[in-house]
C-alpha cells in the first residue's frame, strides 16, 4: 500500500483516540517522574491498549537515578557559591595574608578548580549525556515498553516508532518567563559564559603572580577575584532552575510520541495492512528526561539484534508534536554532536514529501537531546521527528503542557509524516 491509498477516516480517528487518550493518562496517572509507578501504571495501560492488534508485547527492567541527570544545578552552584564566599572571608580575615603573591593567590586557585570541575561535571552529563553522577544517587527500576506487529513472511526489514512517556521536572526560568522573554537564556547564558571567564580569569591571575605583566597583572593579581562574585551571582540563577518538586503533565512532551508509536501499529491494524517482510515495532521508553536513562540502556542491550542480524533495522523516535511551523526531520542531536543517518533522514524528510508536507526541513537539537541520540551513539540506524518551537515553548518543562495545550492539526501531521515513512521503508529500506 501507498500512503495516498491509506484511509484518511483511520488518521482522524487516531487523532481523536490520541487527544482522549492523553486527557485520560494525565486524569488517571498524573505527571510520571522518571522511573515512578505512574510511568509503569501508563506503559501498562497502553499495553492492555495494544495487546489485541500486537503480535508480541513486553516490558524490560533496568535501574536509574532519576535526579542524577539534573542534579548537578544544584551540587554545582552551590560549591561554587560556598567557594567563592568562604574564599573572600578568608581573605579579609587576613588568614591568607602572605600567601603567595597575594591575599588573592589562594582563593584564585581554590576557585578557578572549582568552577573547572563544575564546567566538566555539566558538560558530562548535560552535552554529552554521560551518566557521570549516577554513581552518587539512589538506584531504581525503569521499564520500557515494546509491542510488536509481525510480517506475514520472513522478516528482513524493522522499523521502530519510538516515545518517551516519563514527564520533565519543571524548569522554573521557562515557567515563569511563559515565552515572553529569553530569561532561560540570559540566566543559563550567564551562568556558563560567567563560569568559562572565571576560569580565564583565576589561570591569568595565577600567572600573574608570577610572570610580570605590568599595570595588567597588578589588577588581575588584586582585583580580578571579585568577577567571580558576578559568577556565583549567576549561579543562584542555576540553583533555582530545576524545580524537583513539581514535574509537567507531559501532554506534549511526550504523550503526543508516545501515542505516535502506540497509533502507527492501531492505524495499520485498522486499515488491514500487512506487511510481508517488515516488522512494525512500537516502543515506549521511559527515563528520556533523566538524561536519556532508558533508551540508552535499550540501544546498548539490543545493539547486536539491530546491529548484525541482518534484519534492515530503523528507529524514528518522535518527540513532540505541537508546533506545527517548526515540524522538522532533526538530523542532528544532542546540542548538535550526534549526527543521525543520513539516508534515514531523508527517507523521513521524502515521506513528508509525499504525504503532501513540503515545509519540513532538517534541523539540529542545539539544546538537549532526543531518544534518538542514544540510537545512533549505539551505531544503530535512527533519526528525530519532532515539532516543538525552539525558544522554547511556552509550555515546555513546565506544568502548562497539559492536555488543553495539545494541537490536534499537529498531531494529525505527524501521524500522516510516521506512515509514509513506515510505507516507503517496507518497500525500499536504505540499502
Amino acid at each position: 500500500m501507498k500512503f495516498k491509498d491509506f484511509p484518511q477516516a483511520v488518521i482522524d480517528e487516531n487523532v481523536d483516540y490520541t487527544v482522549k487518550e492523553i486527557t485520560n493518562v494525565i486524569k488517571r496517572y498524573g505527571p510520571r517522574e522518571s522511573g515512578n509507578k505512574n510511568c509503569l501504571a501508563t506503559q501498562k495501560h497502553i499495553d492492555k491498549e495494544m495487546k489485541p492488534f500486537c503480535d508480541e508485547t513486553g516490558f524490560e527492567e533496568y535501574k536509574m537515578a532519576p535526579k542524577a541527570f539534573l542534579h548537578f544545578t544544584k551540587t554545582v552552584s552551590v560549591t561554587i557559591i560556598l567557594a567563592v564566599v568562604v574564599c573572600l572571608a578568608l581573605v579579609y580575615t587576613g588568614v591568607l595574608s602572605g600567601v603567595g603573591g597575594s591575599d588573592f593567590f589562594v582563593p584564585q586557585c581554590i576557585v578557578g578548580g572549582v568552577v573547572a570541575i563544575g564546567l566538566f561535571i555539566t558538560a558530562m552529563e548535560f552535552l554529552f549525556y554521560k551518566q557521570f553522577c549516577d554513581v552518587f544517587y539512589k538506584k531504581i527500576d525503569g521499564h520500557n515498553y515494546y509491542a510488536v506487529r509481525k510480517p506475514q513472511g520472513e522478516v528482513k526489514r524493522r522499523i521502530i516508532i519510538s516515545g518517551h512517556c516519563d514527564s520533565a521536572y519543571q524548569w522554573r526560568h521557562l515557567y515563569y518567563a511563559k515565552g515572553k522573554i529569553p530569561l532561560m537564556g540570559i540566566c543559563m547564558g550567564g551562568t556558563i559564559v560567567g563560569a568559562f571567564i572565571s576560569v580565564i580569569i583565576a589561570i591569568i591571575a595565577i600567572i600573574a603572580n608570577f610572570v610580570e605583566m605590568g599595570a595588567f597583572g597588578d589588577f588581575m593579581v588584586n582585583y580580578s577575584f571579585y568577577f567571580h562574585i558576578i559568577t556565583a551571582l549567576f549561579m543562584v540563577t542555576l540553583f533555582l532552575f530545576v524545580d524537583f518538586k513539581t514535574i509537567s503533565p507531559g501532554a506534549n512532551d511526550n504523550l503526543t510520541g508516545t501515542y505516535s508509536a502506540v497509533c502507527a501499529l492501531r492505524m495499520l491494524d485498522m486499515a488491514g495492512v500487512e506487511f510481508e517482510n517488515t516488522e512494525v515495532v512500537a516502543m515506549i521508553t521511559d527515563g528520556e528526561e533523566a538524561g536519556l536513562r532508558g533508551c540508552k540502556n535499550w540501544a546498548k542491550n539490543h545493539k547486536d539484534e539491530y546491529v548484525n542480524s541482518g534484519v534492515e533495522t530503523a528507529v524514528l523516535c518522535v518527540d513532540t508534536l505541537t508546533d506545527l511551523d517548526y515540524l522538522n526531520v532533526y538530523s542532528r542531536d544532542m546540542t548538535g554532536t550526534v549526527k543521525h543517518s543520513q539516508p534515514f533522514s531523508q527517507l523521513v524528510m521524502d515521506s513528508a514529501k509525499e504525504a503532501g508536507h513540503n515545509d519540513l526541513k532538517f534541523a539540529n537539537v542545539f539544546f538537549g537531546s532526543s531518544d534518538a541520540a542514544a540510537f545512533t551513539q549505539e551505531g544503530i540506524t535512527a533519526t528525530c521527528l519532532a515539532a516543538m518551537d525552539p525558544t522554547p515553548a511556552d509550555y515546555y518543562h513546565n506544568v502548562r503542557d497539559s492536555y488543553d495545550r495539545l494541537v490536534p492539526e499537529a498531531i494529525k501531521t505527524g501521524y500522516e509524516v510516521i506512515l509514509s515513512t513506515i510505507f516507503n521503508f517496507d518497500e525500499k529500506g536504505l540499502n
